[in-house]
C-alpha cells in the first residue's frame, strides 16, 4: 500500500472509536473493572448530599415498585438466568458497568411474557405493557398480523410437513414477489439476516476477486467477524475498511483503491450516522446524537452509487432492519437509490426466522462455466423451510394490498408528527429529554449533561412501557399503533420523565459538561488500573517471598545431619 493510499484511508476513518475498531478492541482490553456502591453510586456526578439522599430514597421506592409489580416474572427470570448466557449478558449491560452490580441487586429485570394482544404484552403476573421492543425490528404490522401469517402459512404446509431440500410450490410465488419488490434478478433464502449478509459479501468477493469489504462507522450488519471487526469479536479481522459515512473522503478511497470487493450500507444509520447502535449500557454522558436528514442521506447514497458504478464495486444494502418498515420497497424506494444486492430478514418471515438475499444475476451465480471446480459454496439445512416459506407467502400477500400500500404513503408524515408532538410536550414541561425517529424507529436523546440518563429506562418500565435490553436506545413501534395508543405512551413517557427529574437524577451544575464527565471517567479508569496493577505486584511479591521462605526451610532440612 503506497503512502498516498494510506493517507487517504487514514483521512476517511471516523475519529471516534467506531471508526477505529482495532484500536477500540485494544482499549477495551485495558479498561479495568471498578464499581460504585453506597454513597458513590448516588453522587458520582458530584451531587451534594441532599440530592444524593433524594436519589437514594427514589431508588429504593422504584426498586420496591418494580419488585411488587411483577414478583413471579422476576422470580422466573432469576431462576433461568444462571442457565442462559443471553440473560446473563443482557442483565449485566443494561447500564454502564460502574453501576451494574448495584442495579442488578436492586432493580430487578423481568424477561418473561405470556401473551400479546394488539400493542400490549402480558407478563406472568398479568401486567400489561405497551410494547416498544418491536421484537428487535420483526414486529412491523402488529403481533396479531404475524399470528395470522404463521397460522395460515402452517395450514398451507401441513400436508408437506418439514420436508427439507425440495421446494414447495409457494417458493415460486415468494421469489416472484421478492424480485418485483427488490427490482433484482435472483433470490437466495437463509435462516437469519446475518447469514444473508454473509452470503452477499462472500459472493461479492468471489465475483470481483478482491477481498476488502467497506463498511461505515457504527453500522451493524450481524454478529459475524467480518462486519463486526471491533469490540465483541475475539479474532483478528484484516480485510475490512471502516470509513466515515456521508463524507467525501470516503468516496475518494473508493475512487482510488483497487482491493475493494463491495460496499455495505445499513440505511438505519441515517438516524445516527457514524454512531454505533445506541444502548443505555454505554450511556456514560449525554452526547447521544440522533436525527434524520433524508435529503442529505439520499444525496450521499446517490454519490456512493455513482462511485460504485464507475469503479465496478458492488453496492449492498443491508435492509434486514428497515426492509418493509420505512417503505414497501424498503430503503431503495425510500431513498430512491438502487443497490446491486439487498438483504432482508426479521419481518419478512411473517414471524418466523428468515434471511433473504436478492441480487443481480452476475453477482448471485455460485460457479464459473469455464472453471468448474471454482465455486462459491453456500447452503443451509433449514434454508427454504416449508413453514417459513408459508408464513412468508402470507406476509407478502397481505402487505401487497391497496390498504397496506396506502398506509406506507402516509407513514413518514404520521410518525414524524407523533415524534414532534411528544417533543413539544417534553419541551413545554422543561424536561431534558427528546426523541428522534426514522419512521417508527425511535431513539431517546438527552439535552443536558448527566451521568444518570440510563436510569430513565427503569422509570419507563415502571410506567408500563416494555423496552428491550438496550433501554432507551431503541423504541420500536409497530404500525398498528393508533393515535390513541401513541398518546397513551406519550403520557406515560412524560410522567416517567417528570418523576425522574423530581427524584434528582437530572440535577445539574454549570461545571458538569459531557467533556468533564468523560475526563472524570478516564481518571477513574486510570486510578482503577493503577490500583489493579499495584495489587498484582503485591501478590507477585508475596508469592516470591513465600517461595523464598519455603525454599530456605527446605534447604536447611536437606543439610541437617
Amino acid at each position: 500500500m503506497g503512502i498516498r493510499s494510506r493517507w487517504l484511508l487514514s483521512r476517511a476513518k471516523h475519529p471516534s472509536l467506531a471508526g477505529h475498531p482495532r484500536l477500540a478492541k485494544v482499549l477495551a482490553r485495558l479498561v479495568p473493572y471498578y464499581e460504585y456502591g453506597g454513597e458513590r453510586f448516588f453522587s458520582s456526578d458530584g451531587a451534594p448530599p441532599d440530592v444524593a439522599e433524594r436519589r437514594r430514597t427514589a431508588f429504593d421506592r422504584l426498586a420496591k415498585q418494580l419488585g411488587a409489580r411483577a414478583p413471579e416474572t422476576i422470580r422466573a427470570t432469576e431462576m433461568l438466568a444462571p442457565d442462559v448466557s443471553d440473560l446473563q449478558f443482557t442483565g449485566r449491560y443494561r447500564v454502564p458497568f460502574q453501576y451494574s452490580r448495584f442495579v442488578r441487586q436492586h432493580l430487578k429485570a423481568a424477561a418473561f411474557v405470556t401473551e400479546s394482544s394488539g400493542v400490549l404484552l402480558k407478563d406472568l403476573d398479568g401486567n400489561t405493557s405497551y410494547d416498544l421492543t418491536g421484537s428487535y425490528g420483526v414486529n412491523v404490522f402488529g403481533y396479531d398480523f404475524y399470528k395470522e401469517c404463521i397460522d395460515a402459512g402452517a395450514a398451507r404446509m401441513r400436508a408437506l410437513g418439514p420436508v427439507l431440500g425440495a421446494y414447495h410450490p409457494l417458493v415460486t410465488e415468494n421469489v416472484r414477489a421478492l424480485k418485483s419488490i427488490s427490482g433484482l434478478d435472483e433470490v437466495s433464502f437463509h435462516m437469519s439476516g446475518t447469514e444473508a449478509v454473509m452470503q452477499a459479501v462472500r459472493l461479492a468477493r468471489y465475483h470481483t476477486g478482491k477481498s476488502y469489504l467497506v463498511r461505515f462507522a457504527g453500522a451493524y450488519h450481524g454478529w459475524w467477524d467480518d462486519v463486526q471487526p471491533g469490540v465483541g469479536t475475539p479474532g483478528k479481522v484484516s480485510d475490512v475498511y471502516t470509513l466515515r459515512e456521508m463524507d467525501d473522503r470516503s468516496l475518494e478511497v473508493l475512487r482510488t483503491r483497487h482491493d475493494i470487493a463491495c460496499v455495505l450500507v445499513n440505511p438505519l444509520q441515517a438516524l445516527h450516522t457514524n454512531c454505533s447502535a445506541p444502548a443505555d449500557g454505554t450511556l456514560v454522558t449525554s452526547d447521544r446524537a440522533a436525527g434524520v436528514d433524508r435529503a442529505g442521506y439520499t444525496a450521499w447514497l446517490e454519490k456512493l452509487r455513482d462511485v460504485c458504478d464507475r469503479r465496478s464495486i458492488p453496492l449492498i444494502f443491508d435492509e434486514v432492519f428497515v426492509g418493509f418498515r420505512i417503505a414497501y420497497g424498503g430503503a431503495q424506494e425510500y431513498f430512491r437509490v438502487r443497490a446491486d444486492m439487498v438483504t432482508y430478514g426479521k419481518t419478512l418471515g411473517g414471524g418466523l426466522p428468515v434471511g433473504v438475499l436478492c441480487g443481480r444475476s452476475a453477482l448471485m451465480k455460485r460457479f464459473r462455466d469455464d472453471r468448474p471446480t471454482d465455486v462459491c459454496f453456500a447452503r443451509g439445512t433449514f434454508n427454504s423451510h416449508p413453514y417459513v416459506m408459508g408464513a412468508m407467502h402470507e406476509f407478502l400477500q397481505r402487505t401487497n394490498t391497496p390498504s397496506t400500500r396506502a398506509c406506507y404513503e402516509h407513514a413518514d408524515r404520521v410518525w414524524n408528527e407523533r415524534c414532534s408532538a411528544l417533543n413539544a410536550r417534553l419541551g413545554a414541561e422543561r424536561l431534558p429529554v427528546r426523541v428522534a425517529n426514522l419512521s417508527s424507529i425511535w431513539t431517546v436523546w438527552y439535552a443536558k449533561p448527566s451521568r444518570y440518563n440510563w436510569m430513565f429506562q427503569f422509570y419507563l418500565r415502571a410506567q408500563g412501557l416494555a423496552l428491550s435490553w438496550v433501554g432507551t436506545g431503541r423504541l420500536i413501534f409497530s404500525h398498528d399503533y393508533t393515535d390513541e395508543d401513541v398518546r397513551e405512551v406519550a403520557e406515560r413517557f412524560v410522567a416517567a420523565a417528570k418523576t425522574m427529574k423530581e427524584d434528582g437524577w437530572w440535577w445539574h451544575q454549570p461545571s458538569l459538561t459531557n467533556e468533564s464527565i468523560r475526563r472524570q471517567v478516564l481518571r477513574e479508569m486510570f486510578r482503577a488500573a493503577v490500583t489493579l496493577q499495584t495489587s498484582r505486584w503485591d501478590r507477585t511479591a508475596r508469592r516470591a517471598s513465600d517461595r523464598a521462605a519455603n525454599g530456605g526451610t527446605a534447604s536447611r532440612h536437606e543439610t541437617d545431619p
